[in-house]
C-alpha cells in the first residue's frame, strides 16, 4: 500500500509550484497525492497575472471529502490566499491524527503577493500552532517572527523565534542569503544543512517541492529529523536537475528527485563492495551518524567538545576512503545553547576522524564507529582506570608520515589485535590534543560517550 499525503494548496497554471508541484513531488517521493486547492492563478516563470482565492467552505469541503475516504497519512499547506482561508484551514487540521508541515507562501519567486496582511497574521496566530513542522524561507520567516535576518547566527535565532509561535518544529532555508545556502532546522535539536549553491536560476517551485517531500517521508513512516533531511536532499536533486523551462525562473525538476540517490522508499544509493560488517549501505551510516548526533546535541556536555568541535563517524562495509566514510558535515561545536552540529550527516565530511577509523579498522575490521573528545589531564586519567586506552605521542611522528592520523591509527594498533576503547593524543605544536573513541557501532559509540562524564565524576577528578 502506497501513503496517501494530502496538499492545501494554490494551483500553478505553469506547473512548477503549488498543488501541481506537490502532487508531482508526492509521486517521486512515492506517496499518492490528494489536494484541496485554495486558489487558481494564471502564472507562469515570468509572474502572476491573476489570482482568485477560493471560498473557504469550498476549501474546507475538499479537505473534509479527502479525508474521510482516504487513509491520509501527512499533509503539507502552501499558499492559502487569506485569512478567511487560512482559518477554515486551521480548523479542518485541529484534529487531525496525521502530521501536517506548513509552508507558509506569502510572496512567489517573481515577487507578487500571494497571502493578505490579516492572513499572515493568520497563520501566526491560528496556523502555525498546528504544525508538525513550519518551512518558511527568509522573508517569510521575517513577517512572522518580525525579525531581520542577514546571516547563519540570524537564521538560528529566527527559526528558534518561529518555534516559538507553536509548530513542534522550523526548517528555515536561507537560499535567499548571499553565499552557500544553509537551512536551520530548530525542533527537539538544532542542526544546520549547507551545501554548494547551484548557478541557476530555475528554482520556482523549489520551497513548494521541499515542503512536500518532507511530508511524502513523513506519510512514508519517517521521523522527522530524517524527513527533514531527505526533503532537502530530494530538493537538492531537483534543483540540481537542468530542466529549464520558460523565460523566467524555471521550474525544479521533479523527476529528477525519483532519479536521485534518495530513492521513493527513502533508501539512497548504495556504493558497489562486497557485503558484509556492522553498515551494509550509506543509508544505514546515514541513520546510524543521525541517531547519535541527535543523543549528542540533547544531552553531551559543551565542555567535552574539543576547539576543532566534534566528528562522528561511521563507516560502511566496503569503505575503502574517507570520501566513503559518513560524517558531520562542519562538526559539532559548543555553542550557548548546547552541543550543536553545523550541517547536515554525509558521506566524505570528516578527514581526519575518517582516516583514523580506516586506519584502525586495517588491524581490526570489527570497529565501524569512531569521534573525537576533548582532552584533559583528568579525563585522560579516568578513562585509563576504567577503559583499555592507547596512547600516542604526535612529537615523534616522523617528518615523511603518509598522514597524520593514519601514522596515529598505526601507532596505537602495534602490537594489537583488538581495537582499544579510545586513543589518547597529547598534541604537539600547533595539534590540539585529542581523545579518540572507536566502538563497533554507532549504538556502543553513543554508549561510551554517554559515559565519559560519569567517569570523570566517579573517579572524583572533574
Amino acid at each position: 500500500m502506497r501513503p496517501v499525503a494530502l496538499t492545501v494548496a494554490g494551483s500553478d497554471s505553469g506547473g512548477g509550484a503549488g498543488a501541481q508541484a506537490d502532487l508531482k513531488t508526492f509521486e517521486a517521493c512515492g506517496a499518492f497525492g490528494t489536494s484541496a486547492l485554495t486558489a487558481v492563478t494564471a502564472q507562469n516563470t515570468t509572474g502572476v497575472s491573476h489570482s482568485a482565492v477560493l471560498d473557504p467552505e469550498a476549501v474546507r469541503a475538499q479537505v473534509e471529502a479527502v479525508v474521510a475516504d482516504f487513509d491520509v497519512a501527512a499533509a503539507k499547506t502552501g499558499m492559502l490566499g487569506d485569512a478567511d482561508v487560512v482559518e477554515a484551514v486551521a480548523d479542518a487540521i485541529a484534529d487531525a491524527d496525521f502530521p501536517v508541515v506548513v509552508d507558509p507562501v506569502v510572496v512567489a519567486q517573481s515577487g507578487d503577493r500571494l497571502l493578505t496582511e490579516r492572513g499572515v497574521e493568520a497563520v501566526r496566530d491560528q496556523l502555525l500552532p498546528e504544525a508538525t513542522l513550519a518551512t518558511p524561507n527568509v522573508p517569510e520567516a521575517e513577517l512572522l517572527a518580525r525579525v531581520e535576518i542577514e546571516d547563519e547566527a540570524d537564521l538560528r535565532d529566527a527559526a528558534a523565534a518561529v518555534c516559538d509561535l507553536g509548530p513542534d518544529a522550523v526548517l528555515l532555508t536561507g537560499g535567499h542569503l548571499d553565499g552557500d545556502p544553509v537551512d536551520v532546522y530548530a525542533g527537539e535539536t538544532t542542526r544546520a544543512f549547507s551545501r554548494e549553491r547551484v548557478d541557476t536560476d530555475d528554482t520556482h517551485g523549489s520551497g513548494c517541492t521541499l515542503s512536500a517531500a518532507i511530508a511524502a517521508r513523513l506519510a512514508a513512516g519517517d521521523a522527522l529529523e530524517a524527513a527533514v533531511e531527505r526533503g532537502v536532499d530530494a530538493t537538492a536533486s531537483a534543483i540540481a536537475s537542468p530542466l529549464s523551462l520558460g523565460a523566467g525562473s524555471g521550474p525544479v525538476d521533479h523527476a529528477a528527485i525519483a532519479d536521485a540517490p534518495l530513492l521513493a522508499d527513502g533508501a539512497r544509493a548504495e556504493p558497489s563492495g562486497p557485503a558484509g560488517g556492522e553498515y551494509d549501505g550509506v543509508r544505514e551510516a546515514i541513520d546510524a551518524v543521525d541517531d547519535v548526533v541527535a543523543a549528542l546535541e540533547r544531552e553531551w556536555p559543551p565542555e567535552l567538545v574539543p576547539e576543532v568541535g566534534t566528528n562522528v563517524v561511521v563507516a560502511p562495509a566496503d569503505a575503502s576512503g574517507p570520501e566513503d566514510v559518513v560524517a558531520v558535515d562542519g562538526r559539532l561545536h559548543a555553542t550557548k545553547r548546547g552541543v550543536r552540529a553545523t550541517g547536515g550527516v554525509a558521506p566524505g565530511a570528516s578527514s581526519h576522524v575518517a582516516r583514523f577509523l580506516l586506519g584502525v579498522r586495517e588491524h581490526d575490521s570489527r570497529i565501524s564507529a569512531a569521534a573525537n573528545v576533548r582532552w584533559s589531564e583528568a579525563r585522560e586519567a579516568a578513562l585509563a582506570e576504567r577503559w583499555d586506552v592507547e596512547r600516542t605521542d604526535r612529537t615523534e611522528e616522523p617528518a615523511d608520515a603518509a598522514g597524520t592520523m593514519d601514522w596515529a591509527a598505526r601507532e596505537a594498533m602495534t602490537g594489537r589485535e583488538r581495537a582499544p576503547d579510545a586513543v589518547v593524543d597529547r598534541g604537539a605544536v600547533g595539534k590540539e590534543a585529542m581523545i579518540r573513541v572507536v566502538a563497533a557501532d554507532a549504538p556502543a559509540l553513543l554508549e561510551n560517550l554517554r559515559t565519559v562524564p560519569s567517569l570523570e565524576r566517579d573517579a572524583d577528578v572533574v
